[in-house]
């Protein structure tokens, strides 16, 4: 057993911005509610809404409406994703903090049709980990209806380890939701930083901005166990 006697609670995440090399992570503030509701308005069918508990928005007002009262929350705690050529693409949270367990979460990813497997994507969350482990947390958290199977790939692609399934954990826009249950810990994060690092350069990237080498083949060994729906 881990000795942890020397081991110090972090902090809770502060509101302020994370940069990285393509996205800038803002936190949530109501000038950015028209710059999303466009983002968001390029998915006409709705798709990207589908596991999610809330939207889609009809209108600009009520999609303002939900952004007015999530700001506001400090858990989950709202990013705007900023992208490389000044637009913004979605938002995504750090959520169920536990720091005295070293534990916290990413949620809440909401993701336009322009962000969408882009390098921007992966490296929101990408920076979420990074402040997470960087300031001393143990354990990084996905959780997913077990129906995305889109997410669960994301999943193991950004070096999430598989833990399990949680049986009718919910019940989200009138349907039973199963949970799985995805984790990196802190002894995972030098190597999945260094992969990170490798897949983020820029001379992984071509000059139409395709990845030269898959940043699921630089996770894929760090994993210590694989989602069985994906195998």
């Amino acid at each position: 057993m881990s000795d942890l006697a020397d081991w110090v609670a972090p902090g809770l995440p502060p509101r302020v911005a994370l940069q990285g090399r393509y996205v800038r992570l803002e936190p949530l503030v109501p000038a950015h509610a028209e710059g999303l509701f466009a983002a968001f308005a390029e998915d006409s069918a709705g798709e990207m809404w589908r596991y999610l508990p809330h939207g889609p928005f009809a209108d600009l007002a009520g999609y303002r409406g939900w952004l007015d009262a999530a700001r506001l929350m400090h858990d989950p705690l709202h990013f705007a994703i900023r992208m490389a050529d000044g637009r913004l693409g979605g938002s995504l949270s750090l959520m169920r903090m536990e720091p005295r367990a070293g534990s916290i979460e990413t949620g809440w990813l909401t993701f336009a049709p322009r962000l969408q497997r882009t390098r921007e994507a992966s490296e929101a969350v990408f920076l979420l980990m990074q402040w997470a482990f960087e300031a001393g947390y143990r354990r990084f958290e996905w959780k997913c209806d077990a129906a995305n199977l889109p997410s669960r790939r994301a999943a193991e692609r950004f070096g999430f380890s598989y833990e399990g399934l949680f049986r009718q954990a919910g019940v989200v826009k009138g349907r039973n939701r199963d949970t799985a249950w995805f984790a990196a810990i802190d002894a995972d994060w030098p190597a999945l930083g260094a992969a990170f690092g490798d897949w983020l350069a820029s001379e992984n990237f071509d000059d139409n901005g395709q990845q030269r080498q898959s940043l699921a083949v630089l996770t894929r060994p760090i994993l210590a166990t694989r989602d069985p729906a994906l195998v």
